[in-house]
């Protein structure tokens, strides 16, 4: 038998080394290549205690030499500390990231204002059923093509310009960048019907048409006293003021 060609083996070296033997040898080649390419002094998790011992504050271990934490810092324990340490500071840092981050500002829509639009006011008359209304032509020249002029009733109470009165309300137009317009009317019921209150935007013109109607006092009462349930809904007639609308 050929004992000086044995793996592990070489001439005048011995018998075969145990496992144990193997591992103090292994941690040892460990130590050294540690040594050569490591600076110990660079570690954040190294650290000398007063009992001239070394710890490793990742892991919690007790080391008599530097020799030893090196050879710890290459094995299976630490590197799966390592690993977790890089987990749990990478998440805590997307939400610190994440909380600290700037709100954006709300942007505010500052439009330069141009001056007031021109306008027209007409009053109608219905030759059918009498009631009074009124014809408002607004004209926006220099709004663009996405934008659609607004309008709104508002109450007398909700405006800060005048003393409030009760007998007054002002419908409102507005279409950016021109200042809004308010016109005093009288605070009436409108008459919402089809065919009563009717708008309209003509984008070649760039004006705003807005034709309303009053509710005669007599009318809204027969219609309030018509609302039970044997009432008939009335159809809406035709408004030979609405030049928009062709008759059926």
């Amino acid at each position: 038998m050929d004992f000086q060609n044995r793996a592990g083996s070489k001439p005048g070296a011995g018998a075969l080394m145990s496992n144990s033997e193997s591992n103090v040898a292994r941690r040892e080649r460990l130590r050294k290549l540690a040594l050569e390419t490591i600076d110990i002094e660079k570690d954040p998790y190294f650290m000398r205690n007063h009992l001239g011992s070394y710890e490793c504050k990742l892991c919690l271990t007790l080391h008599t030499n530097e020799g030893s934490y090196l050879a710890h810092t290459q094995g299976k324990k630490h590197q799966t500390n390592l690993a977790r340490r890089a987990t749990r500071d990478a998440k805590d840092n997307e939400q610190s990231a994440a909380a600290h981050r700037p709100m954006l500002p709300k942007i505010n829509k500052n439009v330069v204002k141009i001056g007031r639009p021109g306008y027209k006011v007409t009053k109608v008359r219905d030759p059918q059923s009498k009631q009074f209304g009124l014809l408002f032509e607004i004209t926006y020249p220099e709004v663009t093509d996405e934008t659609k002029p607004r309008h709104r009733f508002m109450a007398a109470y909700e405006q800060r310009v005048e003393v409030p009165n009760s007998q007054y309300q002002y419908l409102l137009f507005a279409a950016e960048p021109y200042e809004t317009v308010a016109f005093k009317v009288q605070s009436r019921e409108v008459d919402m019907r089809p065919g009563r209150f009717w708008s309209h935007w003509d984008k070649d013109t760039r004006r705003f048409t807005l034709q309303f109607f009053f509710r005669n006092l007599a009318r809204s009462n027969v219609d309030r006293e018509a609302t039970g349930a044997n009432s008939v809904p009335v159809q809406p007639r035709f408004n030979p003021l609405n030049p928009y609308i062709t008759s059926s």
